[in-house]
């Protein structure tokens, strides 16, 4: 065992829950490692249901085109741990021997005492951040926004909500409107916030929050539009009109979560014109999501001429959206579509799954073996014929595959594949293609 799974397995080992919501630990801890949250450059603050990795992306990717140098905070990892950490210093994800070095001195500076992973990790981030140089933060929140570790800064120069729908109803709230009231708990005073189209209860309950707190709101439709016009991105607000590129991320909703980033840079002031941008949105990168696959040993496995996808997205929201862009690829490109689906108990699969009756042929559901919070392929299945699809249970990924290349062996067609319903199935599909990102 290397150093930094081990100190990595002592840390998850420092509370008894995986996820306790609450801000004291972090600021007990922040304490006694000299406050570094207090030493940040100016930082852009995502929350959100679906969209955050993308908007996050698309932001990095637009500033960076412009000579700024971007720390980067996003969870959770794909294959490794050091993803969630990228540097400005040298624009790469954290340096094992850096990343030790952090983790160890929370580990020292807690002295034992009860703290969940995720907040004595982001405590390590935030040392890290504050004692290397960049011009720009990109913090991304884990869960909710209110009592997420993340929520210790106290004046972003821009806070971000993307698109909110039901998930992690355990943690943040039975209905729309109460996890919209959590994740818009990132919000501070005099700090402009951009908000995502969202639905009217979500809408009203950001804004109640932000009047209370005397929060700027600037909202898409309302503030800043923007649509898919002839190949281009068209975004506009007070300001006039912007002709640019689509982003490089496939799929219709990555115009809303461009012009997030977008809109979030003008509210900054780190907005650095339409050509730097237009390099920007051209070179965005946010691997696992709508991430095709063209070769590797796992792309090997499949049937010839496959036409192979991989995403993360794992709860209803994600579902309209991934579901919409294979309807979109059946239209130009008709191929029999099959899932293979993997989920974490703590997912709505129904509500993931219904978007694709009528498209996907056939669900394969397969165990994910790098959570212990994996449901069992059974169980999964009988969720997926619930939603209106056919399923099966697998025993194994290979076991999945195997039965796609049966299928297609029968009818000869050529399938579309598509492997999807978590972010930990994503990086295990891509570790095992050869394709972990760097």
């Amino acid at each position: 065992m290397d150093q930094i799974t081990a100190i990595l397995d002592r840390l998850l080992a420092l509370h008894p829950k995986e996820i306790d919501l609450s801000l004291g630990r972090m600021h007990r801890l922040l304490k006694t490692l000299g406050s570094p949250e207090k030493r940040l450059p100016p930082t852009i603050h995502i929350a959100g249901t679906n969209g955050k990795g993308s908007v996050t992306a698309t932001l990095r990717a637009i500033l960076e085109a412009g000579g700024k140098r971007c720390h980067v905070y996003t969870s959770p990892h794909l294959v490794s741990f050091n993803e969630r950490i990228r540097l400005g210093t040298d624009g790469k994800f954290v340096s094992d021997p850096k990343l030790f070095d952090a983790l160890y001195r929370c580990e020292e500076a807690n002295a034992g005492e009860e703290i969940t992973f995720f907040e004595i990790t982001t405590a390590a981030a935030l040392l890290l951040f504050a004692e290397n140089p960049a011009d720009v933060l990109l913090l991304e929140v884990g869960l909710g926004g209110r009592l997420d570790a993340t929520n210790v800064i106290d004046t972003p120069v821009a806070s971000v909500i993307t698109p909110i729908s039901m998930d992690h109803e355990k943690f943040l709230g039975g209905s729309l409107e109460e996890i919209a009231a959590e994740k818009a708990g990132i919000l501070k005073p005099g700090c402009p916030a951009v908000i995502a189209p969202q639905e009217e209860a979500v809408q009203t309950a950001i804004e109640r929050v932000a009047k209370r707190i005397g929060a700027p709101l600037l909202s898409f439709g309302q503030d800043f539009v923007a649509m898919q016009d002839q190949g281009r991105l068209a975004y506009q607000d007070e300001t006039g009109l912007c002709d640019l590129p689509l982003s490089n991320l496939p799929g219709a909703h990555q115009v809303t979560n461009a012009a997030l980033a977008i809109a979030a840079l003008k509210a900054a002031n780190l907005w650095p014109g339409e050509d730097i941008a237009a390099k920007g949105l051209r070179a965005v990168n946010w691997p696992g999501r709508l991430q095709m696959l063209t070769h590797g040993p796992l792309v090997r496995k499949c049937p010839k001429n496959s036409e192979i996808w991989v995403d993360g997205g794992h709860n209803p929201g994600a579902g309209v959206s991934i579901a919409a862009f294979m309807g979109e690829q059946e239209e130009h490109n008709p191929k029999p579509l099959y899932l293979i689906t993997g989920m974490l108990t703590t997912k709505d699969p129904v509500g993931f799954f219904r978007p694709f009756e009528g498209l996907a042929r056939h669900v394969g559901t397969v165990p994910i073996t790098t959570s212990t919070t994996a449901r069992d392929p059974f169980e999964l299945a009988d969720f997926a014929r619930g939603a209106g699809l056919e399923a099966t249970p697998f025993a194994s990924l290979d076991d999945a595959i195997a039965d796609i290349v049966a299928y297609a062996g029968k009818d000869g067609e050529p399938p579309r594949i598509l492997f999807c319903g978590s972010l930990y199935l994503a990086g295990e599909i891509l570790a095992r293609n050869g394709m972990a990102p760097r």
